[in-house]
């Protein structure tokens, strides 16, 4: 099994795929890298070398106690990039993954990147302030903590058959199989890790990350995402990134990964061959 050892002995699980130009790849909440096998796969086949990890106490890396927050995220995935030893990256993140790259970025630079995208990300900042009308109050998290609390398994197998893929729209096609997965890589993850982050992707605010962005940037998100709001997140990013463009996904909801897989796929690979 391919691991790193981080500096305070956390086993980091990643897998690498492929050879060519290296695309890194941050996973949303409560999955892990095997939520990007999609897009490895196709972007493997196209001539990139692809990696994923599994963020820590998620999927086959450490359960840790502590360090369930954003900067030690970052600072894991600068480790895993170091020890690597990978220059010129594409850099990937959906959902609390596009803060864990933002975070990288703000913490780490872009010495070693070449590019960044953002999918249906949570920066810059998911919860509702004075400062941030256009996000999502607290209670909205609490009652993600409470369903986590009272019965988390029931509660991703809720998330999946409705509002993460859409399949609580009268017109969607979601998968029993694609709903599993979700249920599969979340009771995965370990359940301490799961509720801290939470709050570091609902209430860390990515704003000054974004403003280091000094990269080509592109943002990809659904307008029908019920659980990032496109208005608190992508389109509040456009304003903060330089070098950013933004495409809209007419009618996608948030685990857009899964459902628009075949749009997404050629969207990155588009961008990312561009010069």
């Amino acid at each position: 099994m391919s691991t790193i050892i981080s500096k305070d002995g956390t086993h980091i699980y990643y897998k690498d795929w492929g050879i060519g130009q290296p695309i890194v790849f941050s996973h949303g909440w409560p999955l892990n890298s095997d939520s990007w096998e999609a897009q490895m796969m196709f972007l493997a086949s196209a001539g990139y070398r692809c990696i994923a990890h599994d963020r820590r106490g998620h999927g086959q890396s450490t359960q840790t106690w502590d360090g369930n927050e954003m900067d030690t995220y970052a600072d894991d995935l600068s480790e895993l990039i170091v020890t690597l030893d990978l220059e010129n990256i594409i850099l990937i993140g959906f959902s609390a993954g596009g803060g864990e790259i933002t975070r990288y970025i703000g913490r780490h630079g872009t010495k070693r990147v070449d590019k960044a995208v953002l999918i249906a990300a949570i920066p810059p900042l998911m919860l509702k302030t004075e400062a941030n009308p256009d996000g999502l109050p607290i209670e909205v998290f609490d009652e993600i903590r409470n369903g986590s609390r009272t019965d988390r398994s029931q509660f991703y197998k809720d998330l999946a058959s409705g509002p993460f893929f859409g399949a609580n729209r009268s017109d969607a096609k979601v998968s029993q199989g694609m709903m599993d997965t979700f249920w599969l890589q979340g009771m995965q993850a370990g359940h301490k890790n799961t509720f801290d982050c939470i709050k570091a992707f609902s209430e860390t605010d990515f704003t000054e990350d974004l403003k280091k962005f000094d990269v080509p940037t592109l943002i990809l998100h659904g307008d029908d995402d019920q659980i990032v709001p496109i208005g608190a997140s992508a389109l509040n990013s456009m304003k903060l990134i330089k070098n950013a463009t933004l495409k809209i996904y007419k009618g996608a909801p948030h685990g857009l990964t899964y459902t628009h897989k075949d749009q997404l796929n050629t969207d990155l690979l588009e961008f990312i061959k561009k010069e």
